[in-house]
């Protein structure tokens, strides 16, 4: 792929939302889930698996000339489109990375063909974080060591985060060409503005609680009572803007029940993130939605950490898929992509009644 066919693929990228949570076991399991949004048109998606000792080189505005690495790591990750584009995934010492859109608040160091050879493209952060580092830290020294830039400036940033088995995650912000460290306790990300907006913005629904409100007299006579469960949500933002998704997000998150197990977890993930389903209808004017994409959500992932699985389902299959990590030999095998749907068809159980 030339570099102006891949400027041409981010510009229309511009329309990705995600929502993205964290959730640990009763066992100590850690979960990340995310989904992934674009209401434009159906997506080119797959996976990969990418081998101890691959090559990879970086595109820069010139052409496919920055930064040479080769991997530490074996990984498997989801892409968008262009396989080298890796928007969320898992490596073998059980580090997760995930990209996020965040237009309009980040930005990268201008780009310097002397510093080819330390040039990272911002779409290819997550295939160098998977397939270098076992550790946030190991990530944050290397960091301030290379050049992320983006191929065009026109094109809207991004942000990451970055997870381990134990718990920690971080999320990675550019602003004015620096990169921004922030510890996320919450475990939730969406898009812009940027994360310690998000956090702040919380503030304001200090009044929201999980359960029921309690019935109280207005006035003489007038008794307000909840109309059915959950009223102490009331207030709870409906919309699909990244700062709405976040906070409902962080309630939903934190007040799921911890669950027994990493498998669990992980379908409790999807249970939760069936809430941010985009409907593909809202995101256009009416009549003008594309035909062929039944949800701008083309897909939901989860990772469990510690059992090293990767789980999927996107818009046209809503069954779930795993990958195990454990079952590959990252020494032995080759670089390889697959699509997520082999067909774009929901398969359907079919029940008979004698």
């Amino acid at each position: 792929m030339s570099v102006v066919a891949v400027v041409f693929f981010l510009s229309a990228f511009q329309a990705l939302a995600c929502t993205g949570i964290a959730l640990t076991a009763a066992d100590g399991s850690r979960v990340v889930a995310r989904t992934v949004e674009w209401a434009a048109s159906p997506m080119h998606c797959g996976y990969v698996a990418a081998p101890r000792g691959h090559s990879f080189r970086s595109f820069t505005p010139e052409g496919a000339d920055g930064m040479q690495f080769k991997s530490i790591y074996g990984y498997v990750g989801i892409y968008t489109e262009y396989e080298d584009f890796v928007v969320e995934g898992l490596n073998e010492a059980g580090l997760s990375a995930g990209l996020f859109f965040f237009p309009g608040y980040g930005d990268y160091v201008a780009y310097n063909k002397e510093h080819r050879y330390k040039t990272l493209c911002d779409m290819q952060f997550v295939s160098w974080v998977l397939s270098q580092f076992s550790s946030i830290d190991q990530v944050m020294d290397a960091i301030g060591r290379i050049d992320l830039v983006t191929l065009d400036s026109k094109i809207g940033a991004v942000h990451w985060r970055i997870s381990e088995p134990g718990g920690r995650m971080v999320v990675i912000e550019c602003v004015g060409g620096v990169p921004h460290i922030y510890e996320n306790k919450l475990g939730v990300l969406t898009n812009s503005p940027g994360f310690k907006w998000h956090i702040a913005n919380l503030n304001n629904y200090v009044n929201l609680f999980p359960g029921a409100a309690d019935s109280h007299e207005l006035a003489d006579g007038v008794t307000l009572s909840p109309f059915g469960g959950n009223s102490g949500m009331l207030g709870l933002p409906g919309d699909f803007t990244p700062p709405s998704r976040f906070v409902r997000a962080a309630f939903f998150q934190t007040t799921a029940p911890k669950l027994a197990t990493g498998e669990q977890t992980v379908f409790q993930a999807f249970h939760i993130l069936n809430n941010f389903d985009i409907p593909s209808g809202i995101q256009h004017p009416k009549g003008k939605a594309p035909e062929g994409l039944p949800s701008a959500t083309q897909f939901t992932c989860a990772t469990d950490q510690n059992s090293m699985k990767v789980y999927y389902r996107t818009a046209w299959n809503s069954n779930i898929r795993c990958i195990d990590l454990m079952d590959i030999n990252f020494a032995k095998i080759k670089y390889q992509a697959f699509p997520l749907d082999l067909v774009q068809s929901q398969p359907v159980e079919m029940l008979r009644i004698r």
